[in-house]
């Protein structure tokens, strides 16, 4: 991922949580047998970090490597922001570790109450560090730092447990000019299965042509 603007900042800690990741059937790889993701497009892995939520080892190490990244960040933020659903806890674990206020930002604004589209509190003006479990395209992280941005707050940074890698996201994020650091990658994750036996090297080329084009994998 040479060409990427989203970095991981620690390789070691990148194959551990990757290894994690594989054990705990978080991530499951089907190279020859595909899974149809809710987008609609075929795919021969899927990753549900949710489940981290049940180990609290894995969801420690989650979060301490947040707090390393938060370290070494210009400016420490206002306030940590967590995208629905699944970035909610890993933002909270890292607000109270950070001692710092949280929010986070639904999908689409509430159609009751106040309407808030973001919970928690944050002010015009505030910088905030924004917490994601996974990047795909990344089109619901980019949603949520323009909710935020279009009420005056500056988002410093993007961080999530996990990216494909996408040239979408890649080519998103770049434009967007916002650093995005993430704790594991597809990369590191194929190397670490290959290195556990889930998949075989044979799996190799099927498993780049999907990350290259997922939308139209596998090409008739």
């Amino acid at each position: 991922m040479t060409d990427s603007p989203i970095q991981i900042h620690d390789p070691s800690l990148a194959r551990t949580l990757a290894s994690h990741l594989l054990d705990i059937h978080a991530v499951v790889l089907k190279p020859t047998d595909p899974l149809t993701w809710s987008s609609g497009w075929n795919s021969p892995i899927y990753c549900d970090n949710r489940l981290t939520l049940r180990y609290p080892e894995i969801r420690t190490l989650i979060r301490d490597g947040f707090l390393e990244i938060l370290e070494e960040l210009p400016a420490k933020p206002h306030v940590i922001t967590g995208t629905a659903t699944a970035g909610i806890p890993h933002a909270a674990w890292v607000a109270e570790a950070a001692t710092l206020p949280m929010a986070y930002v639904r999908g689409k604004a509430k159609a009751h109450g106040l309407g808030n589209q973001i919970e928690g509190g944050i002010d015009k003006g505030e910088q905030t560090v924004v917490i994601e479990d996974l990047i795909s395209t990344g089109g619901s992280a980019l949603g949520v730092i323009d909710a935020l941005e279009f009420v005056g707050v500056e988002v410093t940074a993007l961080l999530s447990i996990f990216t494909y890698g996408f040239h979408q996201a890649n080519e998103a994020f770049g434009a967007k000019g916002i650093p995005v650091y993430s704790l594991t990658d597809y990369p590191t994750l194929i190397d670490v299965a290959v290195e556990k036996k889930v998949v075989s090297r044979s799996d190799l080329q099927t498993l780049e042509e999907w990350r290259q084009s997922p939308e139209t994998w596998p090409a008739s």
